[in-house]
């Protein structure tokens, strides 16, 4: 995983073929040799438990601070959304644990309390069901959109070319969101082949 300020270097370098992330044409670059393709818009969210003291209406920066932030894996990267999130919010490092998953950070705020930021759709459930509450405020929420980078179609391997068009298509994007899951007739089971001689 790179911070989406190396991705220039990366593809041009060759050093791999695809990055995706949430990327822009202000962080790549616009000089043509970067490809870069928009597949997925999201909204960054801070969610809590029904019952702590930041679900009732707009929180203070104060009350912010003092709470303790569960987090995922993506908290610890330097130039990442979230990590840009909370130090906007001006969370002390002392306050926010880091998870091995978002999931596990989410679980988390809901067994014991706390806030989390967690990408929208991924927790739209548990908003429905009311086991956890949308935080609104200044710096609560952030818009995003994942991108798919690559050199320019004429340079790329035909592989790439293939995994951009798939990247791209409403089965792809269902297959991202959790529980979507495939129909009964679509469904194929995996199959291992082992060769022994």
């Amino acid at each position: 995983m790179h911070p989406t300020s190396r991705f220039r270097e990366l593809i041009c370098s060759r050093a791999v073929d695809i990055a995706i992330g949430p990327a822009s044409e202000s962080s790549i670059g616009s000089d043509g040799s970067i490809f870069l393709r928009p597949f997925l818009k999201y909204q960054i969210i801070t969610v809590v438990a029904p019952n702590s003291p930041l679900a009732a209406g707009i929180p203070m920066p104060a009350l912010l601070r003092h709470q303790q932030w569960m987090l995922g894996p993506s908290a610890g990267s330097i130039d990442g959304e979230i990590a840009t999130m909370l130090r906007g919010l001006a969370i002390p490092e002392s306050q926010q644990r880091i998870f091995q998953s978002d999931a596990a950070a989410l679980e988390e705020v809901m067994r014991v309390g706390g806030a989390t930021l967690a990408i929208g759709f991924a927790v739209a459930k548990d908003l429905a069901a009311g086991r956890l509450v949308h935080v609104t405020g200044p710096g609560l929420d952030r818009a995003g959109e994942w991108c798919v980078a690559t050199l320019a179609p004429s340079a790329r391997q035909p592989a790439v070319s293939e995994l951009v068009g798939f990247i791209s298509t409403p089965r792809c994007i269902q297959a991202m969101i959790p529980g979507s899951g495939v129909g009964v007739t679509r469904f194929r089971p995996k199959v291992h082949v082992t060769l022994w001689s």
